[in-house]
């Protein structure tokens, strides 16, 4: 089944494509999506002052609200409607996952398969709510305490902002979710796809410009593409990369025949926590900078300015946590998101068994060993990929705008996009295949 799925796979062609009506259909439907979407991101909220807050936003872009804005296209510079982005949406759905380890109820909806997602997912939709509440309530008054921003501060503009801003997250959740089902890809994850890579053309007319003006060499431009090629190079090598786990089950007896027992394999991901380590780390990097650029620099004690000028971007101090916290977090969530105990029991519950590991908790006990394993190189390889970047900042002044956390995000997306699109054009090919059969089945009746 493997080798004729492969074989089809390398057979798909634009022919292929073309005949896929369904597939078309979904890729428009995405497409318009996300064109929506970029159409949200230009839209301000009510009440504001454009010029004024461009102006204080230009000197807190290199705080976290730099990384917000990165994640949702752009919203955050012009303080649009969706300027909380999906954001509230991914902190929710962390949330729920971590609480699923720790409260038993949560636990036991997870096992219950579809019916338990959907309320773990409804949970999710609540926390949301609460989440992008509290946070949209917390920018209308930060915007009311500036200077300016706003045209007529009070109860009235907060609750339009309330309003704008949350409606601006569940409306975003909503058209995740009609991606999801209706068109191509994971659509929370393309709709973050879309708002990273909607700023990469200015970024990189920027750095021509530099190398014109003779601000950067044609030699540190040219090295700055092939490292970038060669990081997105690596970044797909290790997120496509598993450690498989052979997987047997023992000979099963039907009436008075005797059939070979099965084969499989367990799949191992290398980064098993994806992008979240790269996330959690410089939110949490960056939030002291970002503190600090909203309070008085002059009223701050000497030990708290030496401690922000010391973990600015390219600081020894600031790299040094930064890629802690990546390993941290890298095995942490991967605890997480991965329970070795509760694999062994679903594999003794089917009667599959690992050769030469008994079944049950030393099955478990063998998994988190291997797993353990794999998950350290999965968290060197998120180190090199985010700190790399910020080497390049700090010794050559280079604008690198695609690294680390968005580089990994923009990659990971594309490959898993690309891989629905060849399963839906596979399943072309097989639909294709049986009507042929059947119509030469009937020729033959006949």
């Amino acid at each position: 089944m493997a080798s004729a799925a492969e074989q089809l796979a390398s057979n798909l062609n634009f022919s292929t494509f073309a005949k896929a009506e369904d597939l078309k259909k979904r890729l428009w439907f995405t497409l318009g999506a996300l064109l929506v979407y970029r159409l949200g991101t230009y839209i301000p909220l009510p009440g504001l002052n454009p010029d004024a807050f461009a102006q204080a936003f230009r000197g807190q872009s290199g705080g976290i609200l730099g990384l917000f804005n990165m994640f949702s296209g752009g919203a955050v510079e012009r303080m649009a409607i969706f300027a909380l982005g999906i954001m509230p949406y991914i902190s929710a759905s962390i949330i729920v996952q971590l609480m699923t380890s720790v409260v038993p109820s949560l636990e036991q909806l997870k096992k219950e398969g579809e019916q338990g997602r959907k309320i773990i997912n409804q949970y999710t939709r609540y926390g949301t709510v609460l989440l992008g509440t509290l946070q949209a309530y917390g920018i209308a008054v930060g915007l009311e305490s500036g200077a300016g921003l706003v045209n007529d501060p009070g109860w009235f503009f907060r609750l339009s902002t309330v309003i704008s801003l949350l409606g601006g997250t569940m409306f975003l959740m909503w058209l995740g979710e009609q991606i999801t089902s209706r068109g191509i890809g994971n659509g929370i994850s393309l709709i973050i796809f879309a708002g990273i890579v909607a700023a990469l053309p200015s970024a990189l007319a920027g750095t021509l410009e530099l190398s014109r003006t003779g601000a950067l060499s044609i030699g540190v431009v040219i090295a700055v593409v092939v490292m970038a090629v060669g990081v997105i190079a690596l970044i797909v090598f290790v997120e496509r990369a598993q450690r498989r786990l052979l997987i047997q089950y023992p000979k099963r007896q039907v009436g008075n025949r005797m059939f070979q027992g099965d084969t499989s394999h367990l799949p191992l991901k290398l980064n098993t926590s994806g992008v979240i380590p790269a996330i959690f780390a410089s939110s949490l990097l960056l939030l002291p900078a970002t503190l600090a650029g909203f309070s008085n620099t002059a009223e701050l004690p000497s030990w708290a300015t030496m401690v922000i000028a010391a973990l600015g971007h390219g600081q020894p101090l600031y790299m040094l946590f930064y890629a802690g916290m990546i390993a941290f977090f890298a095995f942490f969530y991967t605890a997480i998101v991965f329970n070795p105990k509760d694999t062994a029991d679903n594999l003794k519950k089917h009667g599959g068994f690992i050769p030469g590991i008994r079944p049950g908790e030393r099955t478990a006990e063998y998994i988190d060993y291997v797993l353990t394993r794999i998950t350290v190189v999965g968290a060197l390889y998120l180190v090199f990929v985010c700190i790399l970047p910020e080497i390049l900042i700090a010794q050559t002044g280079v604008p690198f705008y695609l690294g680390g956390t968005s580089l990994l995000i923009v990659v990971s997306v594309t490959l898993d996009t690309v891989a629905q699109i060849q399963g839906h054009l596979i399943a072309q090919q097989y639909e294709g295949l049986i009507k042929k059969s059947k119509l030469r089945g009937g020729k033959r009746g006949r």
